[in-house]
């Protein structure tokens, strides 16, 4: 599966920066993310519960965070367990620009699945994957410019 998009958002890319590598504000935009630690500057764990069509499933993973050019990009790469679900693994590489007042975040993102999840048909997987970034994003540029807008 890949999928792109871009999302704008209210603040500078220095805070959005700070943000995409927060963990504490990545667990409240992830939909599902029950648990998220630091293991490292560049290693977090994580649980996420998941419901895609009939399969609710609870994932234990680690992401890894690689290419860092802060403020500009990185790449994030994660694995996670589902039990007799199955499993999941993919990256996004992510990108900041600035446009004026606004920073512009660019994702493009290639993952797969195995396992039960598999057998569900690739149409509702992405469709699922999709709801999930969308959500992800718009909880993500609502804290962020949010955030930005009680520091100004």
């Amino acid at each position: 599966m890949e999928m792109n998009g871009e999302e704008r958002i209210a603040a500078g890319r220095d805070a959005v920066w700070q943000c995409l590598n927060d963990p504490d504000i990545l667990r409240r935009c992830i939909p599902g993310c029950q648990s998220l630690e630091m293991r490292s500057p560049t290693e977090l764990a994580a649980v996420v519960k998941v419901k895609i069509g009939p399969v609710s499933a609870t994932f234990n993973g680690s992401v890894t965070l690689s290419n860092l050019s802060p403020p500009a990009s990185y790449t994030i790469s994660g694995e996670g367990k589902g039990g007799i679900a199955g499993f999941a693994k993919g990256g996004a590489d992510v990108t900041l620009s600035e446009e004026g007042d606004e920073t512009v975040l660019r994702y493009d993102v290639q993952a797969e699945v195995g396992g039960k999840l598999a057998q569900l048909g690739s149409r509702l997987i992405d469709s699922t994957a999709r709801k999930l970034a969308q959500q992800f994003f718009a909880d993500f540029n609502l804290i962020v410019s949010g955030a930005a807008e009680a520091a100004s």
